[in-house]
């Protein structure tokens, strides 16, 4: 959807897009037979300069309940879908919240609220890196930027060429983001007990995780069990080593 000037000035712009976007739903057809139909709308608002705060990009936000942010940054990193996700949100989460929860057990949710709060905390501390550098982080800091990583890259990041990564089932991502903030779990108890840092960084399992995207859809249950076991020890592994010295 274009951004014309003349749409900026048009006085009923809120009630013309709302037209648009409720054309979009499931209906009955007319005929014989009684059958359902459907229609999707998604919308492309692309402002001058990407600037959101204009009439039309506003406008759409209020009537539409799920937004994309797309970020020029990510895409000159090659990171794709470039898609922001401190910007970008859904308000039917609590409507689908209930099937998840029956489909995967509470876990599912909390991961997403962890994950978030990752990213987020993610975003502030880079303010910080910006300032005074990364070496002035604690442990606990440097590990929240190292898991926030973990998943940007090994989780949000696909690539669409790549057909085990172009698509994942819900139980696939369930498991691979759950292994990712295991990981985080492990370490920061592992930090509490006395581990070094960049032991914990350097463990096998941690290139494993950065992988494991790439299993197999039919067997990454198994492929993912052993990754966990794997991580686990080497994390004793990381414990005891520190304890010793």
């Amino acid at each position: 959807m274009r951004c014309p000037a003349v749409w900026k000035r048009c006085p009923d712009l809120a009630s013309r897009l709302a037209q648009f976007y409720e054309r979009a739903g499931v209906i009955e057809c007319m005929g014989s037979e009684p059958r359902q139909g459907s229609v999707t709308a998604i919308g492309a608002v692309s402002p001058p300069g990407g600037d959101i705060s204009e009439p039309v990009s506003q406008a759409t936000m209020r009537i539409v309940k799920v937004f994309w942010a797309l970020d020029s940054a990510l895409a000159y990193a090659r990171h794709f879908p470039a898609i922001n996700w401190l910007t970008s949100y859904s308000l039917y989460l609590d409507t689908l919240a209930p099937w998840y929860t029956e489909q995967f057990g509470e876990g599912y949710m909390q991961n997403r609220t962890h994950a978030m709060h990752i990213l987020q905390e993610e975003s502030e501390l880079q303010e910080i890196v910006r300032l005074v550098g990364q070496d002035a982080l604690s442990p606990a800091d440097r590990l929240t930027m190292e898991t926030a990583k973990m998943i940007r890259e090994d989780f949000l990041q696909q690539n669409a060429f790549v057909d085990e990564d172009a698509y994942s089932s819900y139980a696939k991502q369930y498991r691979l983001l759950g292994m990712v903030l295991r990981y985080d779990d492990l370490c920061r108890d592992a930090l509490d007990k006395g581990a070094d840092m960049n032991a914990l960084f350097a463990i096998d399992a941690r290139e494993k995780i950065g992988r494991a995207k790439m299993a197999d859809p039919g067997a990454f249950e198994e492929a993912y069990d052993e990754i966990e076991a794997q991580m686990k020890k080497e994390i004793e592994d990381v414990i005891a080593g520190g304890e010793d010295a």
